[in-house]
């Protein structure tokens, strides 16, 4: 006969196994979504500096070709590398206080140039193994530098993995552009008030161990956007600058933001479109709004009312190049910048 103590004992023994299964299906399901990247959005570094991605940059980060930024809201307003206004943009991060910043066009005669960032993976990829992957980029245009028209927006930024560390040191050479990337966003990337999601899945051939963020294409395989006319500006330096934050890489397609999950939250407010634009620019969903449109140096365009729900307003006789449209609805002030192209 089987004691009261021993059916008591295999009873226990049995709710603790159930517990431990029970316990371990969402631990191993918050495994699989863990996000691979250390510090994804740049907020953890050993202190508040203008050193971009050298020694006093983000922790686990660092340049793999040039000097890209650190871009920190700590810094005085109005800091070559502060936040929100900087020598690059006036940009609020995607999240947190912190982003990179990086070059990723630049054309001087043959002279090409790219900007990239680097980090070590928490765990190598397993080779066979789907990796779901994200990050928000943002075009930057109007910081306080001297010609802040001067930038170009590009297609093309994403993500490249490698088994080896590739760190640059000042004065190294440039590395020739791999022309291939895992990740990619393959339109040109000109929204400079929203951060835009960039997003994609592959599957690992090889056990990977580092993640680069950045531009990975010739300019002859590159295409670009002007924020302004050449003609306009002098000096005319055709560079593109892009903004990077919340980088993110996961075995799980819950792991990333991958920018169609249910339930995903949808913006909210009036659209503008398209942008950019050549003829005309439609605003929707802001009847009544008083609005004037300003180019990219402050000069009045328009101004008006906005009568419909679906108002047109007619761009094509204007300068190709960025614009500002600001409109007072209900007391409320909203902005949004768009680009005229040819």
């Amino acid at each position: 006969m089987t004691s009261t103590s021993n059916r008591y004992g295999a009873f226990e023994q049995v709710v603790q196994c159930s517990l431990l299964a029970f316990c371990l299906l969402p631990c191993a399901s918050s495994l699989a979504a863990q996000n691979l990247v250390p510090n994804p959005g740049f907020e953890e570094s050993d202190t508040c500096s203008t050193m971009g991605f050298g020694v006093q940059g983000p922790l686990d980060w660092h340049s793999a070709n040039g000097t890209p930024d650190h871009l920190q809201s700590c810094l005085p307003y109005g800091n070559p590398f502060g936040l929100p206004l900087d020598f690059f943009t006036f940009q609020e991060p995607y999240e947190g206080s912190s982003c990179a910043g990086m070059f990723t066009f630049h054309q001087n005669g043959p002279y090409e140039y790219r900007e990239w960032i680097m980090a070590p993976l928490l765990e190598p990829l397993v080779v066979g193994q789907t990796y779901y992957c994200s990050f928000r980029a943002n075009a930057a245009f109007g910081g306080n530098a001297e010609y802040p028209q001067i930038w170009l927006a590009n297609d093309k930024v994403g993500m490249l993995f490698t088994m080896q560390d590739r760190p640059w040191y000042e004065m190294d050479p440039y590395p020739e552009p791999p022309n291939h990337a895992h990740i990619v966003y393959p339109q040109i990337l000109a929204d400079t008030v929203g951060w835009t999601l960039v997003s994609g899945s592959f599957v690992a051939d090889s056990a990977y161990t580092y993640v680069i963020i950045g531009q990975f294409f010739s300019n002859s395989l590159t295409d670009t956007l002007h924020f302004a006319d050449p003609s306009s500006v002098f000096p005319w330096a055709p560079r593109g600058y892009t903004l990077v934050d919340a980088v993110c890489v996961s075995a799980s397609p819950a792991g990333c933001d991958l920018g169609q999950g249910v339930g995903e939250e949808q913006p909210v407010g009036y659209s503008l479109f398209p942008n950019p634009a050549q003829d005309q620019l439609v605003v929707g969903q802001r009847a009544g709004a008083e609005a004037q449109v300003r180019d990219a140096v402050g000069r009045l365009m328009w101004q008006g009312k906005v009568t419909s729900d679906h108002w047109v307003l007619d761009v094509g006789s204007w300068a190709r190049g960025a614009y500002v449209l600001r409109m007072v609805r209900f007391g409320r002030v909203e902005t949004r910048k768009f680009v005229l192209t040819e």
